[in-house]
């Protein structure tokens, strides 16, 4: 399973002529490519596939978003073993 995961943007650079950004996923700094996204802006929150800010969010959503993963990561030890 592939997901989706917001992340904040930190930085904004250009490597290899491409835009790129560091991004902060709750402490986690990663490199992320912008280019489907050249609006983008340091500070405002992304959503990441493999590497690629593919739409922007607000704060609210990105917060809502990850508190909803972290509900999705609680849901094997709520249930236990199979």
């Amino acid at each position: 399973m592939c997901l989706a995961v917001p992340g904040k943007i930190v930085e904004i650079y250009e490597a290899d002529g491409l835009k790129m950004a560091k991004v902060d996923f709750g402490g986690v700094f990663r490199e992320t490519c912008l280019e489907y996204v050249p609006e983008a802006k340091a500070g405002e929150y992304c959503v990441i596939h493999v590497g690629f800010a593919i739409s922007l969010m607000n704060e609210s959503e990105a917060m809502e978003t990850l508190d909803l993963l972290r509900q999705i990561d609680n849901f094997d030890e709520e249930i236990g073993p199979g």
